[in-house]
């Protein structure tokens, strides 16, 4: 099993959800910013790591809002998603085809990665 951390950022009353690219798999789903724990990080080593990387921030990580195992054909993950709020930069597409903030009543209207449905769920039941 893979150990994938995420983070929540909200945004008021939205919170912030990046467009896979075409050439990774699950192309054009979204998810949540984040990415694979690497030997050694703790895992909000790894998600600010990831955050950097990929959007251009830095990131403070806050609780964790919830875990979830997901078994996808290609590989096994436990995602970790934590609440965080960007400390410093303002996102950039350096890794995603997009950048959205959406109010959880906007949820159906993407197509999210299956390893994020049950973490959807609480959002709407939360936010």
């Amino acid at each position: 099993m893979v150990q994938v951390v995420a983070a929540l950022i909200r945004q008021g009353d939205k919170f912030m959800i990046f467009q896979r690219p075409v050439t990774k798999t699950r192309a054009f789903q979204w998810e949540f910013v984040g990415g694979k724990v690497e030997a050694g990080e703790t895992l909000e080593e790894a998600l600010i790591r990831e955050c950097r990387e990929e959007i251009g921030v830095t990131v403070k990580v806050g609780d964790i809002f919830m875990e979830v195992d997901h078994e996808y054909p290609d590989i096994t993950i436990h995602l970790t998603l934590f609440n965080a709020e960007i400390a410093q930069g303002i996102p950039e597409k350096l890794e995603h085809n997009d950048i959205r903030c959406i109010t959880p009543d906007e949820i159906p209207q993407y197509r999210f990665c299956p390893a994020d449905d049950a973490i959807l769920e609480k959002i709407k039941e939360e936010f």
